[in-house]
């Protein structure tokens, strides 16, 4: 009953908090009330083009599958993606990965949440970090990412099956070459995955090597769909 009773009170609150301290876009730094951007710049998003590889989300002239797909087909079967990797929402990856701003990694949850049908899956596996890369970062945001579309969708989070046990130098300072040469033998599976569906999380989609590694290591235990979920997506242009 008292609980009851103090959800007017929570709210009024709540309310009046937004009134009197409005919330800064960070963006652009101006008011966003109780969201992290402003109207306009969440407008100003560069999103994906419909029209795109239903494997990986790369940008084809049909929507057909392109051509790395084909000759090379990875493990995952589709990619789920909202954004271009491009300015300003790289802007805001880095701010999440390298500026702690972890309230962005359940705003990315809220965006794909939408776009994801949980009867599709048995369960979502986040990227994993090699421990350094943890101990050094602080949070893996993958995981915060996954936690947040699990409250969502309801599917379980399982951060444990698959592991990272090879510490590899970061993508973004090799060559496109050289990325998939990296992460060969990155990961690690601990668990039999027999029969399972899978949607594999992480922020950013750019080459796709990473991502690759990590689903082939799943397909090789059993998995018998594994899906991508990113919130953003590099396109070759």
């Amino acid at each position: 009953m008292t609980a009851i009773l103090l959800q007017p009170i929570q709210s009024t609150l709540q309310r009046w908090q937004q009134y009197l301290m409005p919330g800064t876009c960070l963006l652009c730094a101006d008011d966003s009330g109780s969201a992290l951007l402003c109207p306009a710049c969440s407008a100003d998003l560069p999103t994906l083009p419909e029209i795109r590889c239903p494997q990986c989300g790369e940008q084809t002239t049909h929507g057909e599958r392109c051509g790395a797909c084909l000759k090379d087909p990875p493990a995952f079967t589709r990619t789920h993606a909202l954004f271009r990797y491009e300015f300003p929402l790289d802007r805001l990856i880095q701010a999440l990965k390298y500026g702690h701003q972890l309230a962005l990694a359940a705003w990315a949850g809220d965006q794909l949440a939408p776009i994801i049908e949980a009867a599709d899956y048995d369960s979502l596996i986040p990227l994993p970090l090699h421990p350094l890369r943890l101990r050094e970062r602080g949070f893996n945001q993958s995981i915060e990412i996954a936690r947040r579309l699990a409250r969502h969708t309801g599917l379980p989070l399982d951060h444990q099956s698959l592991i990272r046990r090879r510490a590899t130098a970061p993508q973004a300072e090799l060559a496109i070459k050289e990325r998939a040469r990296n992460v060969r033998g990155a990961f690690e599976c601990q668990r039999d995955l027999s029969g399972r569906r899978l949607l594999l999380i992480d922020d950013v989609m750019t080459t796709g090597a990473t991502l690759r590694e990590a689903a082939r290591v799943l397909a090789l235990h059993g998995a018998t769909r594994i899906d991508l979920a990113v919130i953003a997506r590099a396109l070759k242009h």
